[in-house]
């Protein structure tokens, strides 16, 4: 006789087919089946969507709230105090805060427009004229001159934050592809011909340039990003910049960039410079040295670099009176690129 109270539940004595058949399993296989089908198709439509209509900005919940910017009183303004017939402020002023002279500035707001219907005098869709181009290329300007916030510039310029940064975007864009072929470039012929007869007057026949890198302090590098822009020595986020130089101090090559806590060695492994002599396409240079022919065009560097006939370095504590000679000569002609590097550091914070 079973001990167990009458009526009491025992799943054991259940048949296993009266609780999940057959049809059951089918039947909810067929759901989701059909489920699936569904959030396949509802994605297909969401991306041709997407595909089809650009993305648009969110607006925020609620009212509105339109700032009546007075847009012509803020060019009136930027013209009396600088692009005047007498304008208030001088031209010393003005290159120290535009960071450049007038004249060029003024070539690249024409050169702008050209490029551009973006930065040509246009009208809202009230009839309302919108900013000038003298207005935005100097949000642009102060921006990149001075590091400032987009919202800075609202008060004086009437500039709201999302119009100076799209101003400071198109701007970048446009000096890339406007002056980008004349001056992101390596020389030509006849200017290396010149280059090659300054250098061989100083004493180095054959060589084309010095090279050397530079530390640019990264200010508002993201938290994420800090630990992978942080050398030891720095002690601060920065991107390392690779150029080379010639006597006037202009640059020829410039390599920015690159991700991680870089030297002077990993640079010149992921850098472009070599690219043309790795192809075979690098201009030819016949120079004589004690006698000797050479047609391999090299450049001045100092002691990290490696030992490859393309770099010619100084003598480390040198003995003899020529090697003396040779390691001040070497040294005092390399700071070209040091005098460059010089330019750049006293318009903007850079970290040795």
């Amino acid at each position: 006789m079973s001990n167990e109270p009458e009526g009491e539940f025992d799943p054991f004595e259940l048949d296993p087919s009266e609780v999940y058949t057959l049809e059951d399993f089918l039947a909810e296989d067929e759901i989701l089946d059909e489920f699936g089908r569904k959030i396949e198709e509802n994605l297909k439509v969401a991306i041709d969507g997407e595909a089809s209509n650009p993305p648009r900005r969110r607006r925020l919940s609620g009212i509105r709230r339109v700032i009546p910017r007075n847009r012509q009183g803020a060019h009136d303004d930027l013209v009396a105090n600088y692009f005047s017939a007498n304008p208030i402020y001088t031209d010393e002023m003005f290159r120290r805060r535009f960071r450049m002279r007038r004249p060029l500035f003024l070539r690249i707001v024409e050169k702008l427009g050209e490029w551009s219907s973006y930065f040509t005098q246009r009208a809202d869709v009230t009839g309302k004229d919108g900013h000038s181009p003298l207005q935005k290329c100097t949000a642009a300007i102060r921006m990149l001159a001075y590091g400032s916030s987009a919202d800075q510039l609202d008060e004086v310029l009437k500039i709201g934050t999302s119009t100076a940064l799209e101003c400071l975007g198109n701007f970048a864009k446009g000096v890339i592809e406007c002056f980008g072929p004349e001056y992101l470039r390596p020389p030509r012929s006849d200017e290396l011909e010149n280059i090659l007869q300054q250098n061989e007057s100083r004493g180095f026949p054959g060589m084309i340039g010095s090279i050397d890198c530079m530390h640019w302090a990264w200010k508002n590098c993201p938290k994420g990003w800090a630990g992978m822009f942080t050398r030891g020595d720095k002690g601060v986020p920065t991107m390392i910049l690779e150029a080379v130089a010639s006597r006037d101090l202009r640059i020829w090559h410039a390599f920015f960039g690159t991700a991680g806590s870089q030297n002077d060695i990993n640079v010149l492994n992921k850098s472009t410079l070599f690219i043309d002599v790795l192809r075979g396409e690098a201009p030819k240079v016949h120079y004589t040295v004690n006698g000797n022919q050479y047609e391999t065009p090299y450049y001045l560097a100092d002691r990290i670099y490696p030992e490859w006939a393309v770099f010619v370095k100084t003598i480390h504590l040198p003995q003899l009176e020529k090697d003396k000679l040779f390691a001040l000569r070497q040294e005092s002609t390399r700071k070209d690129v040091e005098c460059a590097f010089g330019v750049l550091q006293s318009r903007f914070d850079i970290v040795r």
